[in-house]
């Protein structure tokens, strides 16, 4: 005999550390047959087994359910997130036309804006000029006084 026929041969009498062939089970709700061979798996086994998937199927279809819920509300702060942002890009739209309106502004009073500032060089230059005055008419003042005296 070759090496596979012994493990077939093996098989077939279901010694002790030989694949044995077992019976499909078809574990379905509602479907109560259990298959009969020779020792068939006792219906405590059955019953267990179907509680397991059943309850397997049920947190599975659980975190499934989680996980839809997630994506649901990553979906409603996208939404919100878009909407913050929009709102965002008008302000900035807004701020953008009223810094430019305000340069056009600017550019435009520059000229009495230069204006304003000879004047107020003018003005420093007879403030001085008014000051150095006010100190000379004290001078003459003072020598009037003293040649008065004599």
């Amino acid at each position: 005999m070759k090496m596979g026929d012994e493990d077939q041969e093996k098989n077939k009498t279901g010694k002790r550390g030989s694949l044995q062939t077992l019976p499909s089970l078809d574990l379905r709700p509602g479907r109560e047959e259990v298959p009969v061979g020779d020792d068939g798996p006792p219906a405590n086994v059955v019953s267990l087994c179907r509680d397991t998937f059943q309850k397997t199927a049920d947190y599975l279809r659980g975190e499934l359910e989680g996980t839809a819920e997630d994506y649901k509300l990553l979906e409603k702060m996208n939404k919100v997130t878009l909407t913050k942002y929009s709102e965002m890009k008008h302000i900035a739209l807004n701020v953008a036309t009223a810094l430019q309106e305000l340069n056009e502004k600017y550019v435009s009073l520059q000229p009495y804006l230069d204006q304003i500032d000879q004047i107020e060089e003018s003005v420093a230059g007879l403030e001085q000029a008014a000051y150095n005055l006010d100190q000379y008419s004290k001078r003459l003042e003072e020598k009037f006084k003293s040649l008065e005296k004599r």
